[in-house]
């Protein structure tokens, strides 16, 4: 190799796809030290130390959450988990504290509700039972949230 070559070797860089995924959606294979034996190099490279966030930011690094089975139903749980947390039901992750927001929890029923009128006929048995259910448990919490607020006042 010539001087040249050299110099152009150590001032280059080399694009590494790390996805998990191809382009079609399937899984990649990877080889024993842990990078994909697939030789797609032509992707964007991950992101750099340089552009991640400073490890001395004032901040602690939150874990990433564990993957989703994403389905109809792991979506009405988190609405619902969200209105029950806006109906101080239970406390809220970003602060640990409860708090009442009756305009956020009743957007939330409301948005349920509409998700039940629209999917009607669509759904299998567990979700449609379960969307009732859910409706039927933040419907009755709301109600009795206004009237101890009402009373209160």
């Amino acid at each position: 190799m010539s001087n040249d070559e050299e110099k152009q070797e150590k001032r280059g860089f080399k694009v590494e796809d790390r996805r998990r995924f191809s382009e079609s959606g399937e899984a990649r294979s990877e080889a024993a030290d842990g990078s994909p034996t697939s030789s797609d190099s032509t992707s964007a490279p991950p992101p750099s130390e340089a552009t991640a966030a400073p490890a001395s930011s004032a901040e602690p690094r939150r874990p990433e959450p564990p993957p989703m089975d994403l389905n109809f139903s792991t979506f009405v749980i988190s609405l619902s988990t969200q209105a029950l947390a806006h109906l101080g039901e239970i406390e809220n992750p970003i602060d640990g504290r409860l708090t009442v927001d009756l305009g956020a929890a009743k957007q939330l029923i409301d948005i349920l509700g509409i998700l039940k009128d629209k999917t009607k006929g669509n759904l299998d048995a567990t979700e449609a039972g379960l969307l009732d259910k859910v409706l039927y448990d933040l419907r009755l919490c709301y109600v009795e949230r206004v009237r101890s607020h009402s009373n209160k006042a």
